[in-house]
């Protein structure tokens, strides 16, 4: 029981990209995964590394990493190439 705050935040990135990906109309759930994860990955960075405001320890940096994710997906879906 003691990754389950990593385990909560990989689902909950998983959510926010199948949630985007429902809502654009099914583009493909690789992508849109790998764009969530990279985006909680970040999040997580900033709040544990470069600010200091949470550690490992605790659930505070849950948030931020969706924030993140949520930014990155929509950085995705606005950048993206339409043919």
């Amino acid at each position: 029981m003691q990754y389950l705050d990593i385990l909560t935040g990989a689902l909950g990135a998983f959510a926010l990209a199948w949630i985007a990906d429902q809502l654009t109309g099914r583009r493909g759930l690789f992508a849109t995964s790998l764009v969530a994860g990279i985006g909680a990955l970040c999040g997580w960075f900033l709040t544990v590394r470069v600010i200091g405001i949470a550690s490992l320890d605790d659930w505070r940096w849950i948030p931020w990493s969706m924030a993140g994710s949520v930014i990155c997906l929509v950085a995705f879906f606005l950048f993206r190439s339409k043919r």
